[in-house]
């Protein structure tokens, strides 16, 4: 087993005792989170703490789509900030999606979870650049405080970080428009990330169908 690999399954088993810790406690201003001790990446710019940072691949290795960044993130301050931006080297710019209104705002004294059930989401178009193992350069930028950077290791969406990683990229509809234009039910019913049953059936039954006329 490589070097990089081996600090990637120490570092997971780390991470996720410090993840079981957050789900426990919650998240929130008055969250217990707040007095949690970092156990992996965390570092501390001005008024703004980044803790339990992390970014999670497919959890096949071999699967192409997107990848997740998960983080805590403190603020000391007197004022809230936003997170303008998350950025991974190599990976490029995450879609950051709050969990309430348009921005995602730390408030004054507060905390905010990325990650997980209920939380902000913040996620990598494409995951493919990224290898599990390794310790990635992540920025977060700050409205006020500006960037603040750290390696962050990259594990895949197994086990604990399941829940807090990506979902795998939808398969292509197997089957096109019916004759009379109308979607077919079985393009309907095969955007998921695996095609059902129903949907292949529902092309067959079309195919046939088009035959006979």
């Amino acid at each position: 087993m490589s070097s990089s690999l081996r600090r990637g399954a120490l570092a997971a088993s780390v991470i996720a005792f410090s993840f079981a810790s957050l789900a426990a406690c919650g998240a929130g201003n008055d969250a217990q989170t707040l007095g949690i001790r970092p156990d992996n990446a965390a570092t501390t710019v001005g008024d703004i703490k980044v803790q339990n940072a992390v970014v999670i691949t497919q959890p096949d290795p071999e699967a192409e789509g997107p990848a997740a960044i998960s983080a805590t993130l403190f603020n000391n301050g007197d004022a809230a900030q936003t997170l303008d931006s998350i950025a991974v080297d190599g990976a490029g710019t995450a879609e950051i999606k709050p969990a309430e209104g348009d921005k995602l705002t730390i408030p004054a004294g507060g905390s905010v979870v990325i990650g997980g059930d209920g939380n902000a989401v913040a996620t990598l178009s494409d995951g493919a650049a990224l290898t599990d193992g390794n310790a990635q350069k992540v920025t977060f930028a700050f409205s006020e405080t500006g960037d603040v950077s750290l390696r962050a290791y990259v594990v895949p969406a197994e086990s604990f970080f399941a829940s807090w990683g990506p979902t795998e990229a939808p398969s292509a509809p197997e089957s096109g428009p019916s004759e009379s234009g109308e979607p077919s039910e079985g393009a309907s019913e095969s955007v998921s990330a695996t095609p059902t049953d129903e949907a292949s059936a529902s092309a067959s039954a079309t195919e046939s169908g088009a035959a006979e006329h």
